[in-house]
């Protein structure tokens, strides 16, 4: 059976369920108490530290008590049902880290894991007394645990296997046709998860501006999206790489059967590796796989591969600036179960290393975060959908319950914004290139999709495909030079 070994809680989420005064909880009549001491002690610290949540109305169900805490209401409300008193010792004792493991095992479970993240992320005090408790302790096991998974070359390779080599087949239970795994954008409210991924590519390639002339290198090849997209509808050449053994196979296959080979050249090796120089640079959701500690590599590698007058787009996952130091230092659920070595930079740290590592400028920055919660939430739709699939696959329910509080606390952190995600355009100092926005063209033309996987479910037509002739918002479905305005209803660049 394939398990990902015990949760950690990416969410201090649970911590919500634990809700109520701590004299409330303990003498109220029908509550089954712990049956261990510890357990007892630890649930007493817990809810001495739970009784402030504000903004939200939760209820906890322990037996047959009830506790209606918070705000009745508040719009934002969850239900967490507690099923074994340990989850209380987990919490205490490993915080945030604790409460996943603890989820992942059974311990409790709750009616709208979102929700319960995001009642915790408005209430950060609650989470730093928690984890700045007893929980303390196994902290310092946890960042000795962190510093063995540094993203040195040889620790890359062993911390991207770790995740992405987890099986092509589970990963294509949940994500869309293009196989992308990151933020889409999403055109319209209505947009499916397909049409949102296909807008952002062609959204990329167009502030990348590129040309049939162009020499495109991308660093993090994930399946072959990027590059499939710019080298069919672009005619540009295309060099990526990826350290990822199952998603370099699967890459090599799709570009084989969509006959881009002259186009396309797929590598395996570390980005520190790549030599040449390239016109545009594209780097999607990769430099989180990066490490705080070779930041700078990171940007001097760009500023390396690029021509004089290059331009580079990274898309990236981001925290707040004052949160960034305590945790970058730190070890969460995500850190531990989802992806080791992993870490989330903010704006203000890619800014400092960009410019002490490179003569890059930062040209154009767009905040997509509330495109992230939406995506987030169709994986976990879609995966959730699929759990028969996927255990039928060799993953069991430990497994699956993991993935389930993992897309919950991503989609409740980007819904608070605790978390963000942005696109950043960087441009050499020979480039002097047109405003971006003005330029952008979202009326895309589109053909007849048809895809290249070897899955059936990929090989369908996208349902909203229409006629090229067709128009969008009263303007020519053209891509050629046109300057239109943001439409509320583009139409989607086939896959090729």
């Amino acid at each position: 059976m394939k398990t990902s070994g015990t949760v950690t809680a990416a969410s201090a989420s649970v911590d919500a369920a634990v809700s109520q005064t701590a004299d409330a909880l303990l003498h109220a009549p029908n509550l089954p108490a712990p049956q261990k001491w510890l357990d007892r002690v630890c649930r007493d610290a817990l809810l001495a530290r739970l009784h402030d949540i504000q903004d939200a109305h939760l209820t906890v169900l322990e037996g047959r008590h009830i506790h209606r805490l918070g705000n009745a209401s508040a719009d934002l409300r969850a239900t967490v049902t507690i099923h074994d008193p340990e989850a209380w010792r987990s919490i205490a004792l490993n915080g945030s880290v604790g409460s996943g493991e603890s989820y992942m095992t059974g311990d409790w479970d709750c009616d709208d894991l979102p929700a319960l993240v995001r009642i915790l992320a408005r209430n950060k005090d609650v989470l730093d007394r928690i984890d700045s408790g007893w929980a303390s302790a196994g902290k310092y096991a946890m960042k000795a645990w962190n510093y063995f998974h540094r993203n040195s070359e040889k620790g890359s390779r062993r911390n991207i296997a770790a995740h992405y080599d987890l099986g092509n087949a589970m990963f294509e239970q949940f994500l869309d046709p293009t196989m992308m795994y990151s933020s889409a954008i999403f055109p319209r409210q209505d947009s499916s998860l397909e049409q949102a991924s296909l807008y952002k590519l062609e959204r990329i390639c167009q502030k990348l501006q590129l040309t049939p002339k162009d020499h495109l290198i991308e660093i993090g090849t994930g399946w072959g999206a990027m590059a499939l997209y710019a080298a069919s509808h672009y005619s540009c050449r295309v060099t990526t790489t990826t350290i990822s053994e199952e998603q370099y196979q699967r890459t090599k296959e799709r570009v084989e059967a969509a006959g881009l080979q002259d186009r396309i050249t797929l590598l395996k090796q570390d980005y520190r590796q790549l030599e040449g120089e390239f016109d545009k640079l594209v780097s999607i959701e990769m430099i989180e796989a990066v490490g705080h500690q070779y930041l700078n590599t990171y940007f001097q590698t760009i500023d390396r591969l690029l021509k004089p007058d290059g331009i580079a787009l990274i898309q990236a996952i981001t925290i707040d600036d004052w949160r960034y130091e305590h945790a970058k230092s730190n070890v969460d659920f995500i850190k531990r179960y989802i992806f080791p070595g992993g870490f989330l930079p903010c704006a203000t740290a890619i800014q400092q290393a960009m410019s002490r590592s490179t003569e890059l400028k930062t040209v154009h920055l767009e905040d997509i975060t509330p495109h992230y919660a939406e995506t987030l939430r169709r994986w976990r739709e879609a995966f959730l959908s699929r759990r028969n699939t996927i255990e039928s696959l060799g993953y069991d329910q430990t497994f699956i319950r993991l993935w389930d509080f993992y897309f919950a606390y991503c989609e409740g952190g980007f819904d608070e914004r605790v978390i963000g995600t942005v696109q950043m355009v960087f441009a050499k100092p020979r480039n002097q290139r047109p405003p971006i926005l003005s330029n952008l063209n979202t009326a895309m033309e589109t053909r007849p999709l048809s895809l290249v996987l070897n899955n059936p479910r990929h090989a369908t037509v996208l349902s909203a495909v229409t006629n090229p002739s067709t128009t969008v918002s009263g303007t020519p479905s053209t891509r050629s030079g046109a300057s239109h305005p943001i439409h509320t209803e583009p139409k989607v660049m086939p896959w090729p």
